[in-house]
């Protein structure tokens, strides 16, 4: 006689840990792991088949992994059933299988969430939401650390975990002597570029990552993106051979040019592992354990570990408490009050700001941008332009394969947008075209001059930055870290504020 299920496990699409809390205690005689693909997932935003892609071939191996090992898995694959939600096929398991119980940790999206909950609670089921020990901050922690500050800021939070898992510190002090190294790692390129730069390994197509191919442009055909070039590492093994080539070949390259572009580079020094952390093929802990121990051997600069080791153990770990403790009102954060609609070119990459380009075309060829073309190129033209932050925030969930909702909404809303009005980041990141043309060599082959933000030639940026500028005057004139910026105001006449506002209301009619 079969055994009943006495305890199904779920593990949603970015849970591939294979050490997770909920496989720990599993009774292969009794236990069953659910997962699915569902339609919803990769339609509640229009999201791009390179990351459709991703996820579902990291899935379907991490399925045949838990197989190989043993596990009863259902798996729901999407050309197994109509158009459905996860709440809807779940549901329908509930009632077939009858479990005493559902086990699972908590989704990174709080629409997921809500979902599993309400579909477990509506059988008549116990639910069990263990804690996600893939972080290494959890949410009481973090509520903890929260409560005892007036404002929340990262750099405390920081220095907190640095100091709570002993992570870069000689004894009480931080190695070094200093916490934070990020003024030596803001260096633009020479005016000859980055030279020889070590490329990213590639992970060849194997017949499962070649059957989803196939599954998404027959499921998905109008979506954005090209997977003719899919390249990237979909499991446990590729994504720790991506961490050891980071480490061994960018990551002292890493520190110094984190925030500089170049055209047609689209990766340079950078990792790419966020995406493999997000779904946990990788361990956070891993990541930072590699970086320090190379620091150790003397191979990177203190300078570039303390960097990589800020962006995971500080940023990540930040956001993520960030975004359980304010959702779901932090969704609906506006305090900008902007009110555009994204224009159409964020789709197609099909702009003559030349900056905006590369950063979109290699986004919709790769699912892929690095922080500061996200930060200070799409995302500040977004927020200069004014483009309603839900609309922002859809856009970058849907296109990039590193995206959970959980660290792309408060890095969209918060970071780029400035939409919470300072709970996450204490100051609007906007910039003229200086700053692009500083960092980059995009400006040199543009049409448009980052000097002007008047006449034919203006450069767009330079533009809505001045307009920027007027539009808020009153709200950060008095800001403490924005105030020098504001009363650059001053130096304009009246006739060259208005000049510079008809220009960018010409320009925004320009793409309406």
């Amino acid at each position: 006689m079969k055994a009943r299920t006495a305890r199904l496990v779920v593990v949603l699409g970015d849970q591939l840990d294979p050490h997770s809390a909920v496989l720990q205690s599993l009774d292969p005689a009794q236990d069953r792991i659910w997962m699915a693909e569902a339609h919803e997932e990769a339609t509640h935003v229009w999201s791009s088949k390179i990351r459709i892609a991703y996820f579902l071939s990291a899935m379907r191996h991490f399925r045949d992994e838990l197989i190989a090992n043993g596990h009863q898995v259902i798996y729901h694959a999407l050309d197994s059933y109509g158009p459905g939600t996860l709440g809807e096929v779940l549901a329908a398991d509930l009632k077939r299988l009858a479990p005493r119980v559902v086990c699972m940790v908590p989704a990174g999206d709080y629409r997921v969430q809500q979902s599993m909950e309400q579909t477990v609670s509506s059988c008549g089921i116990e639910l069990e939401c263990l804690t996600d020990d893939h972080f290494l901050c959890d949410q009481t922690t973090f509520e903890d650390w929260a409560g005892t500050r007036k404002q929340l800021r990262l750099e405390y939070f920081y220095r907190f975990m640095r100091e709570r898992h002993g992570i870069l510190m000689d004894g009480a002090q931080p190695a070094g002597g200093k916490w934070n190294y990020d003024s030596e790692n803001r260096r633009s390129f020479p005016k000859q570029g980055p030279g020889m730069t070590p490329p990213w390994p590639s992970y060849p197509a194997d017949r499962v990552t070649r059957e989803v191919i196939k599954t998404v442009e027959r499921n998905f055909p109008d979506h954005p993106g090209d997977l003719s070039g899919f390249d990237w590492p979909v499991t446990r093994r590729d994504a720790c051979r991506a961490l050891q080539d980071f480490v061994r070949h960018r990551l002292a390259g890493f520190g110094p040019f984190q925030d500089a572009m170049w055209t047609d580079e689209p990766f340079l020094y950078h990792s790419g592992l966020a995406a493999a952390l997000n779904v946990k093929l990788l361990n956070p802990r891993e990541a930072i354990a590699a970086a320090v121990q190379a620091f150790e051997q003397k191979h990177p600069p203190l300078a570039s570990v303390e960097g990589f080791v800020r962006q995971i153990l500080g940023w990540r770990e930040y956001v993520r408490g960030i975004y359980w403790k304010y959702m779901p009102e932090y969704l609906d954060q506006n305090a900008l009050q902007a009110e555009h609609a994204l224009p159409k070119f964020y789709w197609t990459g099909d702009t003559d700001m030349r900056c905006l380009r590369q950063a979109l075309s290699q986004t919709l060829k790769y699912g892929y941008a690095h922080h500061i073309q996200r930060l200070m190129i799409t995302g500040l033209f977004a927020l200069l332009y004014g483009v309603e932050p839900r609309q922002v925030h859809k856009w970058y969930l849907s296109v990039y394969v590193d995206a959970v909702e959980w660290v792309e909404l408060p890095n969209t809303l918060g970071m780029s947008q400035y939409a919470d009005g300072g709970l996450l980041a204490s100051k609007p990141y906007v910039a003229s075209g200086a700053y692009v043309n500083r960092m980059s060599n995009y400006c040199s082959h543009c049409r448009y001059d980052p000097k002007q933000a008047v006449g034919d030639d203006a450069c767009p940026y330079t533009t809505l930055y001045w307009d920027f500028l007027q539009r808020h005057n009153r709200r950060f004139r008095s800001h403490p870290r924005t105030a020098l910026q504001w009363r650059n105001l001053d130096r304009l006449s009246e006739a060259e504020r208005r000049a510079i506002r008809n220009q960018a209301d010409k320009f925004r009619q320009s793409l309406n």
